[in-house]
């Protein structure tokens, strides 16, 4: 098992991706990620075993005490990520346009 250089607390893990059973994972803390880590994809929740699956986790001592997936949040995440591709996307309007 990894050891997850991160103070004891909870944080909120963003699954990056899964590949060959290994998950990258970003730990975020108040809305600022504070780390990264690589771990057997068992660790996680199997329903979070996905790209993009938000993880609830509780550290300590460099282990995961708790983990649990949260698909509310996984969905809301992915539809403000898609809202905001789309606002980017949208080319402005030129100067005849305006």
């Amino acid at each position: 098992m990894t050891d997850i250089d991160l103070p004891d607390g909870e944080y909120t893990a963003v699954v990056d991706n899964v590949e060959d059973d290994l998950a990258t994972v970003f730990f975020e803390r108040d809305g600022e990620e504070v780390g990264n880590a690589v771990l057997e994809a068992s660790q996680l929740p199997s329903d979070g075993q996905h790209a993009d699956a938000i993880v609830s986790m509780v550290l300590s001592g460099g282990r995961i005490e708790s983990a649990s997936y949260k698909p509310e949040q996984t969905e809301s995440r992915a539809a403000a990520a898609q809202d905001r591709f789309d606002r980017l996307s949208k080319r402005p309007p030129s100067d005849e346009e305006s």
